[in-house]
């Protein structure tokens, strides 16, 4: 199968509150085990949001998905150890 074709997307589940936190540990683990080739993109959809409190408009940005974030990825073993044992990452769902 060529790689262009392999690729896809995939949930995993996190710990909630820690989306942020386990991407960055899932970038540094992507660059030390030289994984750049195999996982390609890490999402965690979010959406502004307007709110006004106090008379004082103000943005912030609330995650669609607390708990989940969502990888491209080619999954192979050695791909899905990385992934799966990265501080925060419960699994794939």
């Amino acid at each position: 199968m060529s790689e262009k074709w392999s690729k896809k997307w995939y949930a995993l589940h996190t710990y909630a509150g820690q989306e942020d936190r386990v991407m960055a540990n899932l970038q540094q683990r992507i660059e030390s085990f030289g994984m750049k080739d195999k996982i390609f993109r890490i999402l965690i959809p979010k959406e502004k949001i307007a709110e006004v409190k106090n008379g004082k408009r103000r943005i912030y940005r609330r995650k669609f998905f607390p708990g989940y974030m969502l990888i491209e990825a080619d999954l192979t073993e050695e791909t899905k150890y990385v992934i799966g044992n990265t501080p925060g990452v419960s699994g794939f769902v």
